[in-house]
């Protein structure tokens, strides 16, 4: 018992010397701007071109993975901000209006209280009524870092809908 308090002492004690000589990472090596994180005098966004003209009329991106919300496929000028009381998006995706509209549905995910199960009949959740929480219109941009990553849907036209409420009914 001896012996291993004392090789525990002494990793310990090589631990310690050893990060004691490494230098601290500097903030500008943290993120992508390379700047100071505390200097916000000169943060500029990138150029942006955003894809999207007037709701209706724009080619719509397939999703990034399976049930990732989807991009919006138009401009949001005049539609934003949203609040509880005043959301625009509802205007056009509520699914009895977007029937006829042609417009994607609300899926059934947001009209559900994720909570408790509870069928809000029609309504959208108060935790999913702010739209741009999680959708983002579409951007004509270069990635900053370059990945391999290519989806993989398990189920047919995934890439375009969702079937999140019943992956969710299915449990864990």
């Amino acid at each position: 018992m001896k012996t291993i308090m004392l090789c525990l002492a002494a990793a310990l004690c090589i631990s310690a010397c050893s990060l004691a000589n490494k230098k601290p990472v500097a903030d500008t090596e943290i993120g992508l701007r390379t700047v100071d994180l505390n200097d916000e005098t000169n943060v500029t966004n990138p150029e942006i071109k955003w894809v999207g003209d007037a709701p209706g009329v724009n080619k719509r991106f397939d999703r990034s993975f399976e049930n990732a919300p989807p991009l919006i496929p138009h401009s949001l000028d005049g539609l934003v901000p949203i609040t509880k009381d005043l959301n625009s998006c509802l205007t056009c995706h509520t699914p009895e209006v977007a029937k006829d509209a042609g417009t994607i549905p609300a899926p059934k995910s947001h009209l559900v209280d994720l909570r408790t199960g509870k069928d809000l009949k029609g309504q959208v959740s108060d935790e999913r009524f702010n739209c741009t929480q999680c959708h983002v219109p579409q951007a004509d941009v270069k990635p900053l870092k370059q990945n391999n990553f290519k989806a993989d849907f398990r189920y047919k036209d995934s890439n375009e809908s969702s079937n999140l409420l019943d992956i969710l009914n299915q449990g864990i």
